[in-house]
């Protein structure tokens, strides 16, 4: 079910918009990549859990919330899956300016207030940077929310899928299964020890992710470019994460709307 259209974006009019923005209006863009998720996820994984979660948060909001979902920026940056077919990214310059100008776009429609919701991690260091570019020369609210960093429904994955399955593990598998098993390859599911895994267990300090993260392509987690045990994922625990996901965010829309903007320093002229 899509959300009705009064929030779509692009299927309102130059009128609705201004009444929107004149309503002082959430306005949500979704973030997302088209980029290789092993042999049993599509391309689309990244893209098809985004809209998924947005479109099911769009659905818990209160029908008086004044609120509007952008289209998708479909390709982000996946500099570190370039290695494998299918794969397609903009450079970290052409990500950045992207996502900026259309920050600038939604701002000069009226709105001061943009939810930047990302589905993809390689997006995450330009969702930060346009995010400050756009709170800088708009003085708008500019709300990051990346929905790998809400909080899981309790005990759903073992602690240590949730730390080393970054990529086309159990979580993408499972909602995946939940929203568009048609499109998993279940014959190819399997289990994918990352790199960062073998490190923890011998004291590294170093990881993939964490307080000292380093730099890494797909391939350097694992040769297949995927990490994490997607034989844990069911359709049913997909439809677990989705509900919470969706719920989180739900709440980040209505905390985005009621926040007081005066809260947020003037600057220099």
């Amino acid at each position: 079910m899509q959300p009705a259209p009064r929030y779509l974006w692009q299927d309102l009019t130059p009128d609705e918009i201004r009444a929107l923005a004149a309503r002082d209006a959430v306005a949500v863009l979704p973030l997302a990549a088209i980029e290789q998720h092993g042999p049993h996820l599509p391309l689309s994984t990244d893209l098809d859990i985004g809209l998924a979660l947005a479109t099911a948060a769009f659905e818990r909001l209160p029908h008086d919330l004044p609120a509007c979902l952008l289209p998708a920026m479909n390709v982000g940056l996946s500099l570190e899956h370039r290695d494998y077919p299918g794969t397609l990214s903009l450079s970290p310059e052409t990500a950045l300016a992207s996502l900026t100008e259309l920050g600038d776009s939604v701002a000069r429609a009226g709105f001061r207030r943009l939810v930047l919701f990302n589905s993809h991690g390689g997006n995450k260091a330009v969702v930060d940077l346009a995010a400050l570019k756009l709170r800088a020369a708009h003085r708008m609210l500019v709300v990051r929310a990346n929905y790998f960093r809400f909080a899981p429904p309790p005990q759903a994955l073992p602690a240590s899928e949730m730390r080393h399955g970054l990529h086309g593990g159990a979580l993408e598998t499972a909602m995946m299964l939940h929203i568009a098993p048609h499109k998993v390859r279940r014959d190819a599911i399997d289990h994918w020890t990352s790199c960062g895994e073998h490190m923890a267990t011998s004291g590294h300090t170093l990881g993939p992710e964490g307080e000292a993260g380093f730099a890494w392509m797909a391939g350097d987690l694992n040769p297949a470019g995927v990490a994490g045990n997607a034989r844990l994922a069911t359709a049913e625990l997909g439809e677990r994460l989705v509900g919470q996901f969706a719920d989180t965010l739900a709440q980040v829309i209505c905390d985005a709307h009621r926040f007081r903007l005066d809260q947020l320093a003037t600057g220099a002229d």
